[in-house]
Parts: structure tokens; C-alpha cells; sequence
């Protein structure tokens, strides 16, 4: 009896280990609970969605194509555990995400011993690509760019020289407010005070560092994301303090507004490396579709992560053709998803050598007095390749 039980044992192990031959599944990767849940969700809904269309055509090859969503929670220890279980699960064969680069950082370095390829549609810092692992991509653009596109349109446009810059201490909001202060000093300009915080209720402290700072601050600049900044700003209009404000693609959530107030929030400036539904007419269909299957509206990182997943869904089916009609090997798709060029909601995706888009759009907007996040303001759009390094 214990023989044959060792034996079952053993078949349901080999079958782990080897997988199932007509089951392909893609992950995603993002918190979907917590304060960043919101940014996280769209992650997971613009994912799911273009799986979701291209189900009848993975039938058509034979294969039951399978989503699996996993909450990261904004958290590096609990995306490197998930990234464990998902290279663990051999049919899983490609991942979209993180939201958070402190997550996605190490994460990726769990895919990357599997060659498990990772298709990136909100993951701005540098060491994202810079590490050059060949299973990580992304096709948003980078905050060595976005922090200077930031620091251009404040120096030059909004004609401010004197900035208070505030960051969160993540890989994300530090490395993005740091990025800005190069590019504003280089211009000219001055950060009359960096300060980092993890503080997210009492922006008391601060606000009393910004009312006493020399010379006066003409703007403010917060690296972060929205779940902190807009208790931020709530508390520093509520005690006067009307300095113009601005920060980047973690702003980008309509959370910002309810955390804020509508007139505290508004016009409020920010940087984002995914634009709105109005920047891309191609989305106008995926956002009815989407508003219809979710009952909300989809916003800049679902439509980014809507590409990601078509991404990895191209790779896919042409490393199957590749194969002969076979399941085609993680290492496989990674390699294909190198060599995909197409044209996405958010315009042409082609990677290069280290797995950044070869060209990226970038944002200047400002927040909308309606409070309704679809009428902010598009200020400008900037598209640039990738720094050479």
C-alpha cells in the first residue's frame, strides 16, 4: 500500500514538475489590497482582459490559456514569495508587472533564474533594465527621463527655481525625486530642502519645514505614490499652504481626488509615463469593453498592462509556431518577447538589448478641477528613447 502511495506521489511530483502539455498560464504581479490596491487593480483587470480576448484564439492552438493574478502588496518580501510559487508552477510562462520598482526588482530576479519572462507596465527605475537580465522588460519609460521631464516643465514652463522635494524613501519615489533635482540644479534651479518620509497620516512636521524654508519654495515635489500623497496635500491646503505641487506616475490614480479633495487635489501637476484614454485613440474600444466587464473605468496603467499582456501573448503564439505546434519552453518565450515589435493601445513596442521600450512616451498633466480623473488636463507628451548605458 505505501508503495503505491509513494508512487502516486511520485507521478503528481513529476507532473508538477513537467506540467500539464495544453495549459498556459500568465501571471500578474501587483497589490490588490492595501493603500496602492487601486493602481494594482488596474494592473490586474487590463491584464486579464487581453487574456480574456485571446482565450478562442490559444483554443484554436490547442491550448486552455489561463490567468493567475497575485496580490504583491506593494511589498518586496511578498513579491519575491510569490515569485517563488509562480516559478514553481511550470505552466505559468510569462508575468505582467509589478507597480512598485522595490518589488519588481527582486522579484525579477527569482524569474530570471527560470528564465521566466516578465513584461513590465509601471516599473520606472533605472535598475528595472539597467541589470540587463534578459527575461525583464518593460514598456513604460524610465524616471532618469521622467524626473527631468518634470524638472524641465517646472524650471521652464511654470518658471519656478526654488523647490522643496519630498520623496518616500521607496526605490520609486526616491530614485524619481532625485532624478528631478539633477535635472532642476543642472537647469539652474535649487532644492531648497530632500527630504525623505515613510510618514503616512501626520504631514504636520513637514508641512511646518515647507512654511519655514529658505529661500521661499516656489513648488513642491513629492516623489511617491497617492495613497500618501493625498492625505499630504489634504492637510497642506487645510492649513493654508497654497504652493503649486507636483510629482509622477504615482499620482496617477483617481484615489488621489477622494484621498485629497476635489478642490485640494486640483490643479495639482504631475509627470506620467501612462497617459490617459485620451492620449491613445486605439483605446476608446478597450476602455467601453472594460467599463463594461469591470463597471469602472479603465485608467493609464490598465491600459499599459492591456499591452504588456498582448506582449507576452505574441511572444507566446509565435514561440509555439516556432515549436511546431508544441508548448513552447519559458526560455523560448522569453527570447520571442525580445524580438516582438508591434503596435499596441499605446503605439509601437519593440524592445532593446536591455528590455526597455526603444522608445517611450511621457506626460505632463494637470489634475482637473471637476474632480473627474478622464478631464485632467494633458499639458504635453514627450516621446524618447531609452539613455544608452
Amino acid at each position: 500500500m505505501r508503495k503505491v502511495g509513494f508512487l502516486v506521489a511520485g507521478v503528481a511530483a513529476l507532473g508538477m514538475a513537467l506540467g500539464q502539455a495544453n495549459v498556459i498560464k500568465i501571471a500578474s504581479q501587483s497589490p490588490l489590497s492595501g493603500p496602492q490596491a487601486a493602481l494594482g487593480e488596474q494592473i490586474k483587470l487590463g491584464a486579464e482582459l487581453a487574456i480574456e480576448e485571446a482565450k478562442p484564439r490559444f483554443k484554436a492552438l490547442g491550448f486552455d490559456l489561463q490567468f493567475v493574478p497575485y496580490d504583491d502588496q506593494a511589498n518586496p518580501d511578498v513579491g519575491v514569495a510569490n515569485a517563488n510559487r509562480i516559478i514553481n508552477d511550470p505552466d505559468i510562462l510569462g508575468v505582467v508587472g509589478h507597480l512598485n520598482s522595490g518589488v519588481a526588482i527582486p522579484s525579477s530576479e527569482v524569474y530570471a533564474r527560470v528564465n521566466l519572462v516578465m513584461v513590465s507596465p509601471a516599473n520606472t527605475n533605472p535598475r528595472v533594465t539597467d541589470r540587463k537580465l534578459p527575461n525583464v522588460n518593460r514598456i513604460c519609460g524610465r524616471d532618469d527621463v521622467q524626473g527631468p521631464v518634470g524638472a524641465e516643465y517646472a524650471f521652464n514652463n511654470l518658471k519656478v527655481k526654488n523647490v522643496f522635494i519630498i520623496h518616500d524613501k521607496t526605490a520609486y519615489g526616491q530614485g524619481l525625486a532625485e532624478e528631478f533635482k539633477k535635472r532642476l540644479e543642472a537647469l539652474g534651479g535649487k532644492a531648497v530642502a530632500f527630504v525623505g518620509t515613510e510618514e503616512q497620516s501626520n504631514f504636520v512636521p513637514i508641512i511646518n519645514q515647507i512654511r519655514g524654508a529658505r529661500p521661499v519654495p516656489e513648488l513642491i515635489y513629492f516623489g511617491g505614490i497617492y495613497s500618501q500623497i493625498g492625505p499630504f496635500v489634504k492637510q497642506l491646503r487645510e492649513r493654508g499652504v497654497k504652493t503649486r505641487l507636483m510629482g509622477g506616475d504615482g499620482l496617477d490614480s483617481s484615489e488621489l481626488v477622494r484621498l485629497a479633495g476635489k478642490e485640494n487635489a486640483a490643479g495639482t501637476f504631475y509627470t506620467t509615463v501612462a497617459g490617459p484614454v485620451s492620449a491613445f485613440p486605439k483605446a476608446k474600444a478597450v476602455a467601453q469593453k472594460f467599463k463594461q466587464k469591470y463597471g469602472k473605468e479603465i485608467e493609464g496603467f490598465g491600459i499599459y498592462a492591456y499591452d504588456a499582456a498582448n506582449v507576452i501573448l505574441a511572444a507566446l503564439e509565435n514561440a509555439i509556431k516556432a515549436a511546431g505546434g508544441k508548448k513552447p519552453t519559458r526560455e523560448q518565450v522569453s527570447q520571442e518577447v525580445r524580438k516582438v515589435k508591434m503596435e499596441g493601445l499605446t503605439g509601437t513596442i519593440e524592445f532593446d538589448d536591455k528590455g526597455d521600450n526603444k522608445k517611450a512616451k511621457y506626460f505632463v498633466m494637470q489634475v482637473a478641477a471637476t474632480g473627474n480623473w478622464a478631464d485632467n488636463k494633458l499639458i504635453r507628451v514627450i516621446e524618447m528613447a531609452a539613455p544608452a548605458k
